[in-house]
């Protein structure tokens, strides 16, 4: 099967091998001509044959929005545009009324895996009208773990839902990441735990936390013992946002998302103004010890003693990080979406990519510019 694929990041270019690998033909575009197969959109939709298939794998927002209104002049009626990015669910709404007019269809398709697809697969999350996700069968079985359809690929219900599926995904995500930080952190503060690298190894077989993430932690601990070295600095890419903010208007609690979403924020901020004000007040009406930023006040409790930090010095929360953290776009898999606010899709236009798109695990776009060209 043909399929043309616009933006060739860590994602993008990953999958694009994966389909050729599984002997589908893929024409691929990139603002960098290092890794693109064709110079302009033009040129990948005269490339191939009618009815075409087209995969956006771009960061969400502004580059996204481009992309489709340029295919939208670019596809005839009968062409299918497949969005694989992290685009908020309603734009997704937005695109498919777009293209329908001109008899072009749309779905979106949450892709999780991160840089590990390109062997292990992908998660695929699919909206949209059952003939089109049909039309492009051969395509996502190609991008999906081997083994059962179902256990790597869904047709999550109408246009939207996949990019709604992969949001509550990522929103998990953050969850479970975090919920494996604190027991390192707490098995770290005991002495009598000599390895806490083999206590999550041990973890990895036979037990109820057992998972891919487990594995990998314990993968990061093998690379780096006790994570020397590492700054506890941590963006956050969007998806949780919006989940969060999803649980708010469905009066759905989160408060596992919310804790791991907000420990995010705190690990940005070089003093914690909330924890100044909470160590002001305690002088105010306890007479309480207030220890200032140059002295060392006594403790209270062998718990309350300061904690050495082995690693780089905190970088601040200055708007270069969290002001671009609040209008940054969602990844899929581990990474962050960079260059979503672009003027332009030269400036910021489609990428794949694996930012952090944390997964976070996740990543789908931020590390190559690929926007749609004339």
């Amino acid at each position: 099967m043909q399929l043309g694929m616009i933006g060739l990041g860590k994602m993008g270019a990953n999958m694009r091998e994966r389909l050729r690998k599984a002997g589908h033909e893929v024409v691929g575009f990139d603002l960098n001509p290092d890794v693109r197969d064709v110079d302009s959109l033009e040129a990948m939709v005269e490339a191939l044959d009618a009815p075409r298939v087209v995969w956006v794998m771009v960061p969400h927002g502004e580059p996204t929005q481009q992309t489709v209104d340029h295919l939208g002049e670019l596809l005839d009626e009968g062409d299918l545009v497949i969005e694989g990015g992290n685009s908020h669910f309603t734009d997704d709404i937005k695109h498919h009324a777009e293209l329908a007019g001109k008899g072009i269809g749309y779905v979106d398709c949450g892709v999780s895996g991160g840089i590990w697809g390109i062997t292990e697969g992908y998660g695929l999350m699919c909206g949209g009208q059952t003939e089109w996700v049909e039309k492009a069968m051969p395509i996502f079985d190609a991008l999906r773990p081997e083994g059962p359809r179902e256990e790597g690929w869904v047709h999550a219900g109408d246009v939207g839902s996949g990019h709604y599926a992969k949001m509550v995904h990522n929103g998990i995500e953050y969850g479970l990441m975090h919920a494996y930080a604190e027991g390192f952190e707490l098995l770290t503060a005991k002495d009598e735990v000599r390895d806490v690298k083999g206590v999550f190894q041990a973890w990895t077989r036979g037990t109820v936390v057992r998972s891919w993430l487990l594995d990998l932690m314990v993968k990061a601990l093998d690379e780096t013992p006790g994570l020397e070295g590492i700054s506890e600095y941590t963006t956050d890419s969007g998806e949780g946002r919006w989940t969060l903010i999803e649980g708010i208007e469905n009066a759905v609690p989160m408060p596992v998302l919310s804790a791991a979403l907000f420990a995010r924020f705190a690990s940005r901020q070089e003093n914690s103004p909330a924890m100044q004000a909470v160590a002001a007040l305690r002088g105010e009406f306890g007479g309480h010890a207030v220890q200032m930023l140059d002295e060392e006040a006594p403790q209270v409790h062998h718990g309350a003693e300061p904690k050495h930090d082995e690693g780089a010095a905190r970088p601040g929360a200055g708007a270069d990080s969290a002001g671009d953290a609040a209008d940054a776009g969602p990844t899929s898999g581990s990474g962050d979406t960079d260059g979503s606010g672009g003027d332009s899709a030269a400036d910021a236009g489609p990428s794949s990519g694996s930012g952090d798109t944390d997964g976070d695990t996740d990543g789908s776009n931020g590390d190559s510019n690929a926007g749609p060209q004339g």
